[in-house]
C-alpha cells in the first residue's frame, strides 16, 4: 500500500464511519474503483482504532462518568440504580452479539461478505431499512391531524432487552454495507427512541467491539508480519483527525435533520455497483492485498 493509497483511504475511514453510509464498504469501493487492492479486513479494524479514539475524545466526560459509575457498582449495589452505572452494564449486553458472531464468523468476513453483490444488496436493503425508520420517527415526532406526537425515549428508557437488540442491530455490520450506525440508529427508532439517544448510544456502544476488533487484527497483524505499518498508522491518524469532525457535525445534523439524504445517496450507490458488477467494470471479488 502506498502512503497516497493510505491518505485516501484514511480520510474515507474518517469521513464515513459515523455516518449510516457504512465505512468498510467504502474502502472496499474505493480500492475497487480506484483498481488498488482490497485494503482488507484487518486494515479496515485498525483503521476504526482511529476514529474510535475520536468518540473517545468526543464523548469523554460521559464515558468517564459511566466508567466511575460502572466501576463503583460493582462493590455498591445501591450504584447499580445509578443510570450511567445501567448504561456501562448495558454497553457491556450491548457488546455480546457482535463480539460472538464476530469471533464465529471471522473466515466469512475476511471472504465471502466482501463480495461486491453483496455490498451492494446491503446499501440498498439496509438503505430502505433506514428510510422507513426515519419515516416512522418523523411520524411520531411530528405526530398528524388524528394523533397526538408521542413520547420518545431517552436513554434513561434503556432496558436490557432494547441494549441486546441494539446489540444485534450492531452485529449486522460485520457484512460491508450495513453499516454500524444505520443499523443500531435504525433499530432504536423502530424501538421508540429519539434520534439523538439512538446516535450516542450507537456510538457508545460501538467502543468495546471496534477496540477488540482492531487489537485482535493488530495482535495477528503483528505476529503475521503482513502489514505495512508506516502507511497503515498514517491511514488510522488521518481517519482519527477527520472522524472527529464528522462526529461534531452528526451530532448536531439529526437533531433537526432527516436521514432521507443517507437513503438515497445509499440506493443510488448500491444501484451502481450493481450495473458495473453486471456490465464487468468491476469484479465482485477482489485478492485481498498484503497492506
Amino acid at each position: 500500500m502506498s502512503w497516497f493509497e493510505s491518505l485516501i483511504l484514511g480520510l474515507v475511514q474518517g469521513l464515513t464511519e459515523f455516518l449510516p453510509v457504512s465505512s468498510s464498504a467504502h474502502l472496499r469501493l474505493t480500492a475497487a474503483f480506484s483498481g488498488w487492492e482490497d485494503p482488507g479486513a484487518a486494515f479496515t479494524a485498525i483503521t476504526q482504532i482511529g476514529t474510535e479514539a475520536a468518540v473517545l475524545i468526543y464523548f469523554r466526560k460521559d464515558i468517564a462518568r459511566i466508567l466511575s459509575a460502572w466501576t463503583r457498582s460493582l462493590t455498591n449495589k445501591e450504584m447499580r440504580r445509578d443510570p450511567d452505572a445501567r448504561m456501562g452494564w448495558l454497553v457491556i449486553v450491548g457488546s455480546i452479539p457482535i463480539g460472538l458472531l464476530g469471533l464465529t464468523l471471522k473466515d466469512q468476513i475476511e471472504g465471502p461478505f466482501r463480495d461486491l453483490r453483496l455490498t451492494a444488496a446491503m446499501l440498498i436493503g439496509m438503505g430502505i431499512v433506514l428510510g422507513v425508520a426515519d419515516r416512522l420517527a418523523a411520524r411520531d415526532e411530528q405526530g398528524g391531524r388524528h394523533r397526538s406526537p408521542k413520547q420518545l425515549k431517552s436513554l434513561d428508557n434503556l432496558t436490557v432487552k432494547d441494549g441486546l437488540i441494539y446489540g444485534l442491530c450492531q452485529a449486522l455490520a460485520l457484512i460491508p454495507g450495513v453499516s454500524r450506525s444505520g443499523a443500531t440508529i435504525s433499530g432504536g427508532l423502530f424501538m421508540g427512541y429519539r434520534r439523538e439517544a439512538a446516535a450516542r448510544y450507537s456510538f457508545l456502544l460501538a467502543i468495546p467491539a471496534v477496540l477488540a476488533s482492531g487489537l485482535f487484527e493488530l495482535k495477528d497483524a503483528t505476529e503475521g508480519g503482513h502489514v505495512t505499518w508506516g502507511p497503515t498508522i498514517f491511514a488510522t491518524v488521518v481517519a482519527f483527525v477527520v472522524g472527529y469532525a464528522v462526529i461534531a457535525w452528526f451530532m448536531k445534523f439529526i437533531t433537526t435533520k432527516s436521514f432521507m439524504p443517507f437513503v438515497w445517496y445509499r440506493i443510488a450507490l448500491g444501484v451502481v455497483i450493481l450495473v458495473l458488477v453486471t456490465m464487468g467494470v468491476l469484479s465482485p471479488h477482489a485478492a485481498e492485498s498484503a497492506s
